[in-house]
């Protein structure tokens, strides 16, 4: 008698041993043989099970082999990190809830709990994801703005058309929040990419709007109609464009991972794309000092 016959005979009489394959289409489904569950209920009862032995081509009760068993319990996986021992806790939010409401509930909870001495307590998960992103993205992030600053400067070479332009960018951010909060979706990482890719949209569009007004002025255009005109102009070619994006992120607001990014994309463009129309040649009229013209019979009756 072998070891391995009586590992084969526990493995029947606990988990149950492979003993084929059914094929379904494409699919192999294994055909896993296991005893009753009357006969794996207690570890008494393995004593009366047979091992079959290959060397007597028979079968052999199991209490000829095997005097006793003994439960003993054995750490069979022990997860580190960091070289040191871990207990990983998981767990999911609510159907209804994100994940960082969730964090945000329990957080001090469990962060009020008396540590034992030795032990110490490490927040993982999507929440260390996102920290680790953010810190990554954060190293980068002052230089591309400066570098967006500069280019924007250098395309006017002058000071307030892109303070104009660039004083469109936080309005965005109300879109952004509507967005969120009717979709009920978290503030991630992914959305986060997408309030930056989101920022270079917005410029574009009032640099398109900004540069034509600029056009129309240097051509001989009264101040005030170059503004009315010049927004109008643009208004076809900038609602098509930020209509485009829109419905190319659409089918992201299904997917799990870039749903977060889609909304913060759809709402931030949908909302700061009309109030680009409105609040960029407000801003132009008052920073250049622009005041609509009264008509002389007005002046006269006075």
């Amino acid at each position: 008698m072998t070891r391995e016959n009586i590992a084969n005979a526990l493995v029947f009489a606990t988990d149950g041993a492979q003993v084929g394959v059914f094929r379904e289409g494409e699919d192999l489904i294994p055909i896993i043989a296991r005893a009753p569950l009357n006969e794996r209920a207690d570890v008494d009862d393995l004593f009366d099970r047979l091992v079959w032995s290959s060397s007597q081509q028979t079968y052999v009760p199991m209490n000829q082999v095997v005097s006793r068993f003994d439960l003993v319990a054995e750490d069979a996986l022990i997860q580190r990190r960091d070289r040191v021992r871990t207990i990983s806790v998981r767990a999911n939010p609510h159907p209804h809830e994100t994940a960082m409401e969730g964090f945000a509930r329990f957080r001090p909870i469990i962060e009020a709990m008396d540590i034992p001495p030795g032990y110490s307590l490490e927040w993982g998960g999507e929440y260390e994801s996102s920290a680790q992103a953010n810190e990554s993205l954060g190293g980068t992030l002052p230089f591309t703005l400066v570098v967006m600053l500069t280019i924007s400067f250098m395309l006017f070479a002058k000071v307030r058309q892109p303070l104009i332009i660039w004083s469109i960018v936080p309005m965005s951010v109300n879109g952004v929040v509507i967005g969120l909060l009717l979709t009920n979706v978290a503030f991630s990482f992914t959305a986060l990419l997408g309030l930056l890719s989101l920022s270079g949209m917005l410029i574009k569009n009032a640099i398109v709007l900004v540069d034509e007004i600029d056009a129309r002025i240097r051509e001989g255009a009264v101040p005030v109609d170059a503004v009315r005109d010049g927004s109008v102009s643009r208004l076809r070619p900038v609602l098509l464009a930020a209509s485009t994006t829109i419905l190319g992120m659409t089918p992201l607001l299904f997917d799990a991972f870039f749903q977060a990014m889609a909304v913060t994309i759809i709402g931030g463009l949908a909302f700061a794309t009309i109030l680009t129309m409105i609040a960029v040649p407000t801003i132009y009229a008052l920073f250049f000092g622009v005041r609509a013209e009264r008509p002389v019979e007005a002046v006269e009756a006075e």
